[in-house]
């Protein structure tokens, strides 16, 4: 009888093993196109966060709880481009929204925009639209000392950071027709989806943002 070289035995074994842990933690890691990269998506929740990770996504589940707002969301691990966004959006039925930071030349005008996350930003049709100078990305250190997130988890609710409102909030018209928001709940391990009037009525509207919204 053929045997398993002994090293591939010990690799099963430790295999083994730890999809048992994931297993008993509760957890499930999902494979993405081509079996390239594991990514771990937690079961759908409905609560906040047993402890948060920063002042912003603290300050989102607190906004939502004050306006009831309910929610649907999952803990995954570190997310930063959209691409890897397509396992969150099948896991809760949704189509995550691309946010971005952007500014003028000068850096004197910020707008937090939200578009679909299939569409390619393009910052003449996004200037024409709006009518102002031509913009640009605005720098990371701005991004993280303004919005208070990281780089794959901008996210609407930075503006209940922004109390004197340097931000201006503007949303794609596609993403305003969606029935469903998809969105980084502040962190990048952090994804949510909640009904598309929520965040466009009640969030901004509480936020004191309400948002313009141009059709490209």
């Amino acid at each position: 009888m053929n045997q398993w070289p002994r090293s591939l035995v010990v690799w099963m074994f430790l295999l083994g093993r730890a999809a048992v842990s994931m297993m008993s933690a509760g957890k499930t890691r999902q494979m993405l196109p081509k079996g390239e990269i594991m990514l771990y998506i937690s079961g759908i929740l409905t609560i906040a966060p047993d402890r948060f990770l920063s002042q912003l996504q603290e300050k989102t589940y607190e906004t939502l709880k004050s306006l009831q707002i309910p929610f649907q969301r999952v803990e995954t691990d570190e997310i930063v481009t959209m691409e890897d966004c397509v396992q969150v959006n099948q896991k809760l039925d949704m189509k995550m929204v691309k946010t971005l930071f952007l500014c003028n030349q000068q850096r004197t005008e910020f707008y937090l925009f939200v578009t679909c996350g299939g569409k390619p930003f393009k910052s003449r049709e996004f200037s024409a639209a709006l009518g102002v100078s031509r913009v640009s990305f605005a720098p990371i250190e701005m991004m993280e000392g303004m919005l208070g997130t990281k780089i794959g988890a901008a996210t609407v609710f930075s503006v209940l950071l922004d109390a004197d409102r340097k931000v201006r909030v503007v949303f794609d018209k596609d993403v305003v027709n969606e029935e469903w928001y998809g969105c980084s709940d502040g962190t990048n391990t952090g994804y949510m989806k909640i009904e598309t009037v929520r965040i466009v009525k009640d969030f901004l509207s509480y936020a004191k943002h309400v948002p313009t919204v141009i059709r490209l």
